[in-house]
């Protein structure tokens, strides 16, 4: 049996705090999703390069349901965002074989070449990004960054 507990209060400089800077974050987002999306190969999106980019640094297939933990998603947005990838020859998907409700991805070779054209077009925005804020400021950055979404991914 789950004990009822009243909800944390915070004060009204915490609660401050806790808007700027969740605001700034989704600002963050917003404006590096905006710019990342025009620099893409025409017709990738970012869950389709970071789909790509996690299968092409994989060293075994994924199962949907994998990739969709791990990307935060529900299933049935993984599926589109593979079904996608599939018609456009970037990803390999197969039955099972040792489970026949499940199937395996894999990167395809085209796959591969739309990560890497991708990756060619991403880097002069990001080298600029970092060289912008600066490589100090953003290693000292990732550790927060870094427990921020372990914080956020306990449910």
């Amino acid at each position: 049996m789950r004990l009822l507990t009243a909800p944390i209060r915070m004060d009204e400089a915490e609660s401050a705090l806790a808007v700027a800077l969740f605001s700034e974050i989704f600002t963050a987002d917003q404006l590096l999703r905006s710019r990342l999306t025009r620099v893409l190969p025409a017709g990738m999106e970012i869950s389709h390069f970071s789909v790509l980019n996690q299968l092409a640094r994989a060293s075994d297939e994924k199962t949907p349901a994998q990739l969709a933990r791990s990307f935060h998603v529900t299933r049935g947005a993984m599926t589109n965002t593979l079904r996608r990838l599939e018609s456009a020859g970037h990803v390999h998907i197969r039955p099972d074989w040792d489970d026949a409700r499940r199937k395996r991805v894999t990167i395809s070779p085209a796959g591969l070449q739309a990560r890497d054209d991708a990756l060619a077009a991403l880097s002069p925005l990001i080298s600029q990004i970092i060289g912008d804020l600066g490589q100090e400021r953003a290693r000292a950055i990732l550790p927060i960054l870094r427990d921020l979404r372990a914080a956020l991914e306990t449910d």
